[in-house]
């Protein structure tokens, strides 16, 4: 295995402490494993805090802004953070209009911010959720009850943080967030395993021939392996499940997304089948990101996300947001 690292302990740390090195807008507690906006928390301001396993960057920590999340909770690789952290991250970023905790639909992930929820309750700071569970892939596996959580975490933090910023009330941005996961399907496909630092080789084995799809972003089997296809045949599978889960039409926002080891090249070879795909089925791409954010560590793949758009969660997206990962419009 060769990895940029120094021990396979100090992983999240040592990538923690780079994160704060580059970006003095954040604030980085190394020790509680937090990654605050150094400005919060701001009096009014409903509070946006998300987390889950390390080895997805930029997912959480680089989407922690303006515009976007107040805090993040990184665990160790593909591992939950403790409920600990979010009891933390809550009670900081509260500014006494309520916290919203967007959640992504794995069982560890549901269990702690459940926990962590109660105990900020009892301490008196309002909580509300957001459950992502957009993969059309796999209803139910060993990691989670329903579906799983995969790249339209991003559309939910970019959206509900706009409308936070706003000053809307929690329950509002809440309810923007369940919309926006309402309206959005995401399928993802691998052509390789990623490796984690710990177990030093890949998490499950692709002949050179094959593809792995509707995979999650942990590595966890997707609807079947098939022999590996062209660009355009690949995007046609994941299309095909996006379709007949929730019928494209009219305005989308659209994320194609890079596992971590995947070319950009390729990516917006994989945009350009998807841009196609949607205009033949009456949609339109009216808002796009191309790039790796939701990834899983170095696998090679992509997946797709789709949001069918309103005047308003246009609106939203357009806002400005400052973070690590995502700039516009500030």
């Amino acid at each position: 295995m060769k990895k940029i690292i120094n021990a396979v302990d100090t992983v999240v740390t040592d990538a923690l402490t780079g994160l704060a090195a580059a970006h003095r807008e954040l604030r980085v507690d190394l020790d509680a494993r937090v990654v605050y906006r150094a400005d919060g928390p701001r009096p009014g301001k409903v509070g946006l805090v998300s987390g889950g396993g390390s080895g997805h960057e930029p997912l959480h920590a680089g989407f922690v802004g303006y515009g976007m999340l107040d805090a993040a909770c990184p665990g160790e690789i593909f591992t939950s953070p403790v409920p600990d952290q979010i009891v933390e991250a809550t009670t900081a970023v509260s500014g006494g209009a309520g916290v919203l905790h967007i959640v992504k639909n794995y069982t560890g992930d549901v269990l702690n911010f459940e926990m962590a929820a109660e105990l900020c309750a009892d301490e008196g700071v309002e909580v509300a959720r957001v459950l992502v569970d957009d993969d059309v892939a796999v209803r139910d596996s060993l990691y989670t009850a329903g579906r799983r959580g995969t790249g339209a975490t991003l559309f939910v933090e970019k959206i509900a943080g706009a409308l936070a910023e706003e000053g809307a009330p929690l329950a509002e941005v809440a309810a923007i967030g369940d919309e926006v996961n309402a309206r959005s399907r995401s399928f993802g496909v691998a052509l390789s395993a990623c490796t984690t630092p710990a177990a030093g080789k890949p998490t499950f084995e692709l002949a050179g021939n094959e593809v792995e799809l509707g995979i999650g972003i942990h590595g966890e089997p997707g609807r079947s392996r098939g022999p590996a296809g062209t660009a355009r045949e690949l995007v046609r599978v994941a299309m095909d499940a996006l379709q007949a889960d929730l019928p494209l039409s009219g305005d989308t926002l659209v994320l194609v997304n890079g596992m971590g080891g995947t070319p950009l090249i390729e990516l917006y070879i994989a945009f350009a089948e998807v841009d196609a795909y949607l205009r033949e089925h009456g949609a339109t791409a009216a808002r796009s990101l191309v790039g790796n954010h939701v990834t899983s560590l170095d696998m090679q793949g992509f997946s797709v996300s789709v949001c069918a758009l309103t005047d308003d969660l246009t609106r939203l997206w357009d806002a400005p947001v400052r973070t690590p990962a995502l700039r516009w419009g500030h």
